[in-house]
């Protein structure tokens, strides 16, 4: 479990260092995508890796492969990856993520680094 959830964050933080301004919607989700590959998860990341926020639940810009929506100041979205398990556990990690001039910028409590366990399991 800590594994699968520690390769979860290098994918969430690789994708939050992928935002930018004019970057693809797609360059997100293969941020998080070719990191959860290259640990040999890549078959159990069954989703895309975000989609924006507002004024309903699930609204573009839609961080999924393929896309070339382009990152605009300003636009606010989940970044989500995640990793699932058949018949054992899953691990999703989401955080709410705005475009700056800079690049991302978060706009909640950044993810653990570990997963936090209580009693020192």
């Amino acid at each position: 479990m800590r594994r699968v959830y520690r390769v979860v964050w290098e994918a969430q933080q690789r994708a939050l260092e992928a935002v930018r301004p004019g970057a693809p919607c797609g360059e997100i989700d293969r941020a998080a995508r070719e990191t959860i590959a290259a640990a040999g998860y890549g078959d159990y990341f069954l989703h895309r890796t975000g989609h924006g926020l507002g004024l309903q639940v699930h609204e573009p810009p839609y961080l999924v492969s393929g896309s070339e929506e382009p990152l605009e100041e300003g636009m606010v979205f989940s970044i989500e990856p995640g990793i699932y398990l058949p018949g054992r556990f899953g691990v999703r990690l989401e955080v709410i993520a705005s475009v700056t001039a800079e690049g991302g910028r978060l706009l909640n409590a950044p993810s653990a680094p570990e997963l936090p366990l209580a009693g020192g399991v």
